[in-house]
């Protein structure tokens, strides 16, 4: 009898997760990049032989081993895909909870750079750990080490941003003002007034 569980070990014994299944992030990645920013023009079979080639050259030699031990592209993107994920789940979480209030994220205001700005610096400190880049942690920073540690950060920040957002009150003086612009771009990023 087949279980799904069977077919899911068989296909990760043919190399599910270190040949296919990182060969077509990357190749499709590239090729949206290719397709949006069209630097070669139009051709789509342009976009799709550098993206082929760009997979390929990066799963080939994780298959023949050619990479060195502590920069393995291919073991990078999959130890760090897990991270990135939980990431992009609290982010649709807050687009989920903000839109059953009746907001709508809309993307223009000046808060929007500062997020873009934070999810950028968050995905490389994920991919960097990920590579050992951070090896030298202090050693009172032990526990940003656990992947379940930034997990629940990662989920009480989004949900005190949520409840901050929900319960706040329109401030009075400098300090108020400060807050009320910041609320004020957060509204707007979702739509309010």
């Amino acid at each position: 009898m087949v279980t799904f569980q069977n077919v899911i070990a068989r296909l990760e014994y043919m190399g599910l997760s270190d040949v296919l299944l990182p060969f077509l992030l990357i190749f499709t990645v590239v090729f949206a990049i290719m397709q949006k920013t069209q630097p070669l023009g139009e051709k789509k079979s342009y976009n799709v032989l550098i993206a082929l080639v760009l997979a390929l050259s990066t799963v080939v030699p994780h298959v023949l081993g050619y990479y060195p031990a502590n920069a393995d592209v291919v073991v990078i993107i999959n130890k760090s895909l897990p991270s990135v994920s939980i990431v992009l789940v609290a982010i649709v979480m807050v687009f989920l909870v903000v839109g059953l209030f009746g907001g709508k994220a809309t993307w223009g205001g000046a808060l929007s750079g500062w997020i873009a700005f934070a999810a950028f610096i968050l995905v490389f400190v994920i991919f960097a750990s990920a590579a050992n880049w951070f090896t030298y942690w202090p050693s009172w920073l032990w526990w940003l080490s656990d992947p379940d540690t930034q997990a629940l950060l990662i989920v009480v920040g989004v949900f005190a941003l949520i409840i901050w957002f929900i319960t706040k009150e329109p401030g009075d003086g400098k300090a108020g003002e400060s807050v009320g612009k910041v609320g004020d771009q957060f509204a707007k990023l979702f739509g309010g007034n």
